[in-house]
């Protein structure tokens, strides 16, 4: 088959011939017709404590159409059937795969990190961890499964209530996801922040009811009285969902008291924070990250039902042998979102 290879840091991905996989007693062989670029796939290919190994085939955002069943797989899934799938294989015998926590196994191998993942013609899934699709939910739509779960995922971690003013830090997938369950959920303010004029405008049609533009000189302060000009007070829940260092002693600085800050984006560098101010104000600092089974159906049973749409996030579409010059793009600001690489 034909795939995108990860060579070494600081070089392109790689269009290469592999052996087509072959999937485990437990595993299906999906053939995938969209795979996403998540900036995961991004860190994974610069120097860093997610760089990935020489001759890794990133993405772990497929779908597509089962065309091998593994001998020991549940015997309800058919050839042809269309699904997404967690890219979390578990071992399957853990508390954490009973209840559906493949993240958690301590055994679980990965798409896209250290077992094969989506940007090729093939790939394999676990049959646990693969959902079927219905039928009324398009291939394309459905590739934005994954991110989407990550969004639920911190979503629910957080707690959010009907009438939370929320405040989401970066327009990025992740963080468009995020505003669009909050809305779901109840929220009464959705407020994004977002530098980028693009994707500002774009979080205005994932569920943002106001978009505010960080002024990166002036701080924490003026960016919560730009929330308090538009709400009428303080944030109660606060996602980050960028990564870079400085942005969680800014949430802290600008959580109310016993307000909630839940860090989503990926941050790889130390970063400082003054405990002092969290302390004094009693907050709730809780990390989410990846997502449960239960995530991953909630978001494919709301898209198959059209009662969330993610067409918006998708702003543009590549081939595989087009995914390398795209991959390479992305590495820069722009006006793109979330771009999927068209396998079939």
């Amino acid at each position: 088959m034909k795939a995108a290879v990860f060579k070494e840091v600081g070089q392109p991905l790689v269009l290469e011939s592999v052996a087509d996989p072959a999937p485990e007693p437990c595993e299906l062989v999906m053939k995938v017709s969209f795979c996403g670029i998540c900036g995961t796939d991004l860190h994974a290919t610069r120097e860093g404590l997610t760089t990935a190994c020489c001759d890794q085939i990133l993405g772990h955002e497929y779908v597509g159409e089962i065309v091998e069943v593994g001998k020991e797989a549940d015997t309800s899934w058919k050839i042809g059937d269309r699904v997404c799938a967690m890219p979390f294989i578990g071992c399957g015998r853990c508390l954490p795969c009973a209840a559906g926590r493949f993240f958690e196994c301590a055994d679980k191998k990965v798409s896209g990190v250290d077992d094969p993942g989506g940007f090729a013609e093939f790939v394999t899934t676990g049959s646990r961890e693969t959902i079927l699709l219905p039928d009324e939910l398009d291939l394309q739509s459905a590739a934005l499964v994954e991110p989407l779960a990550v969004g639920i995922h911190a979503v629910r971690v957080a707690d959010v209530k009907a009438g939370s003013r929320v405040m989401v830090i970066g327009a990025g997938p992740i963080g468009l996801a995020v505003a669009l369950w909050c809305r779901f959920f109840g929220a009464r303010e959705v407020v994004v922040s977002e530098v980028t004029k693009t994707r500002a405008a774009l979080a205005k049609t994932m569920g943002a009811t106001a978009v505010i533009h960080p002024d990166l000189e002036s701080g924490a302060e003026a960016l919560l009285q730009q929330f308090s000009d538009v709400t009428g007070g303080a944030p109660d829940v606060i996602f980050e969902c960028v990564g870079a260092p400085g942005l969680l002693q800014q949430c802290i600085e600008m959580a109310p008291y016993g307000g909630k800050i839940i860090p989503v984006g990926v941050c790889e560098q130390p970063d400082a924070i003054m405990p002092f101010f969290g302390l004094v104000k009693e907050l709730r600092i809780q990390f989410a990250i990846a997502y449960t089974r239960d995530d991953f159906d909630t978001c494919v049973a709301m898209l198959g039902e059209g009662r969330i749409d993610v067409s918006p996030m998708v702003t543009d579409i590549v081939s595989l042998d087009d995914l390398p010059n795209a991959f390479e793009a992305l590495r820069m600001p722009s006006h793109q979102c979330k771009v999927l690489a068209k396998m079939s």
